[in-house]
């Protein structure tokens, strides 16, 4: 149990025996007036109504000492660590010789693909399993506090020489808690002074240096009336529900046999009142509420059941999120319908389109390699766009590359060319399958063809279909 837990108790015990002993004493006043004072007691009306009136007095006098001792309290209602104000005012008799600030960095975006419960046990896991991680060092009288958001006080009045090495071993152990992938910083600091927002300061100025060399990407945010918002939460779970989805398809040709193959899929959700809802304003929604990996395994289930319907050599590419790839119950449930139906996996491809290299890397990889293992195509969009993609390229075996747009667009451009060029040349040494999209112009083309492209993309080489056509061109 936290200290701060502890502390709150025997705070509460404490207003609770301040409170019940002027009720006790007023309780023995009472029956000594009513029962001693005569020697028979008769019970009547009077004597029922007074006894009534004291236990209403009583209960309502210790229930609004204990309201009142909740909302004094010593903890965050979250995490049950210490709120700060408690922090602060501990810290005053404490003394520390060590003070830790301790981030999760990456909690923006849990927020957007977690739902506020499943984010609060985090939180709440998270400060618990650092004091146990503390108290198997020995440091048991540890102050943990949280200060707001993802931001973690510690202070330690204890000397230790390895507070660092601690912390770096809890990080190690804890990356993922609750299958949540968690992406910690932190920073120490044993010169204590009197000023603690300066020291707090101190400690976020280090963290910072210790990477002022990467960008912090800034998204803006849309207001949106609450009333009309959560008409659009209803009409999006509901759509969910039913698994309405309108998928589109847009086919790749292939250049060595110039057949079409492959298909990437365009995915919209279909409401019977609102008509097509586009993933950006559904997806942040689902994200928010927690249900991503619902919505992403009802559309594998959703491809699953269109195959069988279409040409057995024709493949589907289709994008599905990272957190669902990497939760535990959702692989579990991925293979179990895979081995139920009678579906080659060569023919489904999933797309994975990210422009930050996963922060744990080695177990994110080990995921993907479950997936190729059985059988089921990988493929990375918009290869080229940002340093993670050669990131991710040197050190996973992908199936498919598709380079982007940019690449395309600008084949004009004498550098843009030449890096392309060289870009699948090192696919072709590594055995990758190549794809070029947004080709409209035949010049292009023929330009990619020239450099040797797998797979040509775009308005230029065919026309974008919807479900009910594909089946009929490939049942």
């Amino acid at each position: 149990m936290l200290l701060s837990e502890l502390e709150e108790r025997e705070r509460r015990f404490k207003l609770a025996l301040r409170a019940g002993i002027p009720v006790v004493l007023l309780i023995s006043l009472v029956f000594y007036s009513t029962f001693f004072r005569e020697k028979s007691f008769t019970f009547s009306l009077e004597t029922a109504v007074l006894f009534g009136s004291l236990v209403f007095t009583t209960v309502y006098f210790i229930y609004f000492l204990m309201e009142l001792s909740v909302k004094e309290s010593l903890i965050d209602q979250t995490t049950q660590g210490f709120n700060e104000r408690a922090f602060i005012d501990k810290l005053e008799k404490y003394k520390p010789k060590t003070l830790i600030l301790l981030i999760i960095r990456n909690l923006s975006t849990i927020n957007e693909n977690y739902s506020a419960e499943e984010i609060d046990t985090l939180l709440y896991r998270v400060i618990h399993k650092l004091d146990d991680t503390l108290r198997d060092k020995g440091l048991s009288g540890a102050l943990i506090a949280r200060r707001y958001g993802a931001e973690f006080l510690v202070a330690i009045n204890q000397e230790h020489t390895d507070i660092e090495k601690i912390f770096q071993r809890f990080i190690e152990e804890n990356q993922q808690i609750d299958q949540i992938e968690i992406d910690y910083t932190f920073a120490v600091i044993t010169n204590i002074g009197e000023d603690l927002e300066k020291d707090i300061r101190h400690l976020k100025n280090l963290i910072a240096v210790q990477y002022k060399n990467q960008t912090q990407e800034k998204e803006r945010a849309t207001v949106i009336d609450s009333k009309v918002l959560s008409e659009i939460e209803t009409c999006v779970l509901d759509t969910l529900k039913k698994k309405n989805f309108a998928l589109s398809f847009r086919p790749l040709l292939n250049t060595k046999t110039n057949k079409i193959d492959i298909y990437e899929i365009s995915v919209k959700l279909r409401s019977e009142t609102n008509g097509d809802i586009l993933p950006k304003v559904y997806l942040p929604i689902i994200n928010r509420l927690g249900r991503g990996r619902e919505y992403d395994l009802a559309l594998y289930e959703h491809i699953i059941k269109l195959l069988p319907l279409i040409d057995e050599r024709i493949s589907l590419s289709f994008n599905l999120s990272p957190f669902s790839l990497r939760d535990e119950s959702f692989q579990k449930a991925f293979f179990q319908i895979l081995s139920e139906n009678n579906i080659d996996p060569k023919r489904l491809i999933i797309e994975l389109y990210e422009r930050k290299t996963h922060h744990n890397l080695s177990g994110y990889l080990k995921t993907l390699d479950r997936f190729r293992a059985n059988g089921i195509r990988i493929a990375i969009d918009n290869f080229g766009s940002s340093n993670a993609s050669m990131e991710y390229m040197k050190h996973f075996r992908f199936d498919i590359v598709q380079f982007d747009r940019d690449y395309v667009t600008n084949l004009d451009d004498t550098n843009t060319r030449a890096m392309l060029n060289s870009l699948i040349q090192m696919a072709k040494e590594l055995r990758i399958i190549t794809v070029a999209k947004w080709v409209d112009k035949p010049e292009q083309q023929e330009e990619l063809i020239k450099m040797g492209i797998d797979y040509l993309q775009g308005f230029g080489i065919a026309k974008v279909i919807n479900e009910n056509e594909l089946i009929d061109r490939y049942n």
